[in-house]
């Protein structure tokens, strides 16, 4: 017996006199996994994220962290500027491909060909972490083969998934050397996706596949390109989201729930119950991570920025709960957070530099493609890292760099270039708009729905001035109904400060046989939709004129209205996912009864989701004039300057003080 990651030098470990049967098997095995040489290594290796500590001599142990593991070939190197990304390799996937890979190619110089074959995870295909992981294959690779198993993406239907229990989307790879590589010349990347549809279907196709046939598509050859399609025709001329901006970065990481209410009071009562809580249960209460993070008796430097400081470790706290600040959680689901920097796993202290309420950003996938609804989404407030859709991650992109919005997140040049192009003025607010008029609609996402087979937002660039125009005032509406009407509002073209209603006969409106109960024996337990009253369904109240299109709408897969409702129904316990940690039992503090509150956002959550299927026809209707009109290329706006290196914003001094106007009142 032996662990397939264990150290093959290690015949001393310790195992009792009375199993030296086990002891001999593990001393035959260490001596294959040492010298026996293995032309072919192909499984199914287990996934665990977070497995640091759980690889074993491929992974290295931090008490030894000088020498030399299989797994530190695959780290990036800090210049390459993706060492945030480079955690996503402790995983017991990435360990199982590290030690076959090193055992079939690197551990016998005369014996180096030869095939590994895994079906795991997929993260490893274009994650900006695995970066030197693909390197490493088209180095030490002739031909390397991917076959996409789950062409539907991150959470498919059930009877989709080749294995049943597995949510996350998985791939089959193929890498092979030969006697003849080249290390100079990197590996010939293929791919290919299995059709969407039942598991049946996938497997039926998979017993036709023939590494020689046609169906196989290219990838790029550059050394740590994504294993995903190049792209091509008129998608790979757009310039790319990231391009138009000096900084992106990730939404907010709490690392605990709890911090995060649909309503600020619930907040106040859970930090009550932290700092009454006895001192042996604070620590409990207050949910640590694992490894590292915030503790109660860890000392945080610094507050974040508009907020006082508190020197006082959380078990030292005394005093009231810092006033709770409206926070994006998700997209159309405005909530509550304490701004404490104490409680706050990865609070991204850029993000609540540039906080105020002027600010715009926007929120997209970038390891994953969205595959239906908005390409992005947009918020005037402090997004969650998983706001675009839930899960997933993505970055955020924010119009303006500091506080007093005078200093715009765009690359300096790309404003006069587009100004030179027009023969007008282009503000920052106009490029934004732009971008958004384009993206943030389902048209997008349908239309490049092929192109989206590698991760990333390309823009279509109009060469014509008026339908750049055109387009920057369309979406100003959509920024201004994604914000609830808190940006870009502009009265005298029909945006009013405020939150958008529809015209009075399209309004959703709680008829008074509709009323949602408040009292705590009818806390709504279920979310439906009657389409042939055009009626939301809340427990036993309801919402009247609600189209099915506001029902229907989603965000690359997540149903808007199920999801804002998950989080305000009575039962909001979330399934925990493989060995995760059950929440704090904090989580669980939360009103007993429906909140008028909840109902008045959810009006208004209906009224946004109901004016923006209302513009879509638009919205597509424009991308379809600017896709098929003429286009400023990326390569135009590199000939212009526009992607010269520039300075990122740099750390800023965390401004303190109490609440600014950018605070919802509440």
């Amino acid at each position: 017996m032996t662990n397939t990651l264990g150290d093959p030098e290690d015949e001393e470990g310790w195992i009792p006199g009375m199993l030296a049967p086990i002891a001999s098997s593990r001393k035959d095995a260490n001596k294959i996994k040492r010298d026996v040489p293995i032309t072919v290594v192909i499984g199914n290796p287990p996934y665990k994220e977070k497995a640091m500590g759980q690889g074993a001599w491929v992974e290295g142990q931090a008490s030894d962290a000088r020498r030399w593991t299989p797994l530190k070939d695959w780290i990036p190197p800090a210049d390459w500027g993706v060492g945030a990304h480079a955690k996503h390799l402790r995983n017991l996937y990435v360990y199982f491909w590290r030690w076959a890979t090193w055992k079939v190619f690197d551990h016998d110089p005369a014996n180096n060909t030869g095939i590994v074959c895994f079906i795991t995870m997929a993260g490893f295909l274009n994650g900006p972490g695995f970066q030197r992981m693909r390197d490493y294959l088209r180095r030490i690779c002739d031909s390397i083969w991917v076959i996409d198993c789950s062409p539907e993406g991150h959470q498919p239907e059930v009877n989709t998934r080749i294995f049943q229990g597995v949510q996350q989307p998985v791939c089959i790879v193929l890498a092979s050397r030969s006697a003849t590589k080249d290390s100079g010349t990197p590996a010939t990347v293929r791919w290919r996706a299995l059709p969407p549809g039942p598991r049946d279907v996938k497997f039926a196709a998979l017993e036709k596949i023939a590494l020689a046939e046609d169906g196989w598509v290219d990838c790029p050859s550059e050394w740590r390109a994504p294993f995903l399609p190049a792209s091509t025709g008129a998608w790979s001329t757009f310039p790319a989201l990231e391009d138009f901006f000096a900084y992106n970065g990730s939404g907010v990481m709490p690392g605990r729930t709890w911090v995060i209410s649909p309503d600020a009071e619930s907040l106040k009562r859970r930090w009550d119950a932290l700092m009454k809580a006895p001192a042996g249960e604070k620590e409990t209460l207050f949910h640590p991570h694992l490894q590292g993070d915030r503790t109660i008796n860890r000392k945080i430097g610094g507050a974040l920025s508009g907020f006082p400081l508190r020197p006082k470790t959380l078990a030292e706290e005394n005093g009231a709960c810092e006033a709770p600040v409206p926070y994006a959680y998700r997209s159309f689901d405005r909530q509550w957070i304490i701004p404490d920097n104490r409680l706050i796993n990865r609070p991204n202290p850029e993000m609540w530099a540039m906080r105020s309420n002027h600010q715009v950003i926007l929120t997209a996938l970038s390891r994953t493609s969205p595959s239906a609804g908005p390409a992005l989404t947009v918020t005037g407030l402090i997004p969650d890292l998983d706001h675009y859709k839930g899960s997933f991650g993505g970055r955020v992109f924010p119009l303006w760099q500091d506080a007093l919005a005078t200093v715009p997140n765009l690359r300096p040049k790309v404003l006069a270039a587009l100004s030179q192009k027009y023969g007008y003025e282009v503000s920052p607010e106009d490029l934004l708009a732009y971008i958004v008029a384009l993206t943030a609609q389902p048209a997008y996402t349908e239309r490049f729905r092929e192109d989206l087979s590698t991760p990333g937002l390309r823009i279509p660039l109009t060469a014509h001035a008026a339908s750049f125009r055109e387009a920057a005032e369309l979406g100003r509406t959509v920024v201004w109904l994604q914000t609830f009407g808190e940006r870009m509002a502009d009265l005298a073209k029909g945006r009013q400060a405020g939150p958008p209603r529809l015209p009075v006969e399209q309004r959703p409106a709680v008829p008074a046989s509709g009323a949602i109960p408040q009292d705590p024996g009818a806390m709504p337990e279920s979310i439906g939709y009657d389409a042939s009253k055009k009626r939301l369904l809340i427990g036993a109240g309801y919402v009247d004129n609600v189209e099915p299109a506001v029902w229907n709408y989603e965000v690359s897969g997540k149903h808007v209205l199920r999801q804002w409702f998950s989080y305000r129904q009575k039962n909001r316990e979330r399934p925990i996912i493989g060995d995760r940690r059950p929440p704090s039992t904090l989580a669980f503090v939360q009103p007993d009864h429906w909140l008028s509150e909840y109902t008045s956002e959810l009006i208004n959550v209906l009224n946004v989701l109901g004016w923006l299927v209302e513009l879509e026809p638009q919205q597509a209707a424009l991308l379809e004039q600017v896709s098929v009109g003429p286009l400023i290329t990326a390569e135009e706006l590199r000939l212009a300057g526009v992607f010269e290196a520039i300075a990122q914003p740099k750390r800023r001094a965390r401004r303190q003080g109490g609440p600014s106007l950018f605070d919802r009142a509440g």
